[in-house]
């Protein structure tokens, strides 16, 4: 059996699935200093050039943009919850390989809210880049791998850390709402990423590595972001 998750979070959780270990290859070390304004009409632009008629997806480009300007001035709390409610009921959950016809592709937030559509790791992408652009650190955010104990499948979900030792809270596509890891026993997490480095859960805490490699899907998702006129830098 699975071990439960403890209080006061995932810290001191063990688990090894050897298949996630391979997207370590995803990461792409660096901080980002600066996110500068992001101009909608531009990106919008950018958008049908990149990627032809928009269709009901130009209207959910719009809310996004809505959305984030609502959410400018607002703590972190209420941004957490606005952006995670916002993607919840503007994306419907797919498998990649209905949706893009591949076993594993990371999305732009533009390229999902134009399909309508996206997998865990894709609503997860698209929540971090939001609360990004917000104003909320990348030290507060992780993009964390876990195993969801009811469907006995790999996860992905958004964690929020208050502090660097708080008990995480956890945005996820499959329960609306927001709740602390310690609450979450249906998840038990692999390891997390943000662009500060790689987490991974061991016996005397969360050991973060430093030893990056620049490979593949998540410098893609940043480089297609650029191109698409957003600010982003190195996440």
């Amino acid at each position: 059996m699975p071990r439960r998750l403890r209080s006061p979070g995932w810290s001191s959780s063990r688990l090894r699935l050897g298949g996630w270990l391979l997207l370590t290859n995803l990461l792409l070390s660096g901080v980002s200093s600066a996110w500068a304004s992001w101009s909608f009409t531009q990106i919008l632009q950018t958008a049908e050039q990149r990627y032809g008629s928009l269709g009901p997806g130009r209207g959910r480009i719009e809310a996004w943009n809505q959305m984030l300007q609502g959410e400018v001035n607002a703590p972190e709390r209420e941004q957490l919850i606005a952006v995670n409610r916002f993607f919840n009921q503007q994306l419907r959950f797919e498998d990649d390989t209905h949706i893009w016809y591949q076993t594993e592709y990371w999305a732009t937030p533009v390229e999902s809210l134009i399909k309508g559509a996206a997998d865990c790791e894709n609503f997860a992408l698209a929540k971090y880049f939001s609360l990004r652009h917000l104003g909320i650190p990348s030290e507060k955010l992780r993009i964390t791998y876990v195993k969801a104990l009811p469907q006995n499948q790999a996860h992905m979900v958004l964690t929020f850390y208050n502090s660097p030792t708080a008990d995480p809270l956890v945005l996820d596509n499959l329960f609306g709402e927001i709740r602390p890891a310690s609450q979450r026993k249906d998840l038990l997490p692999v390891y997390a990423f943000n662009a500060e480095g790689l987490y991974m859960p061991g016996a005397h805490g969360e050991k973060r590595s430093s030893d990056l490699k620049k490979l593949s899907r998540w410098q893609d998702v940043l480089k297609k972001m650029q191109a698409e006129g957003f600010s982003v830098g190195d996440g």
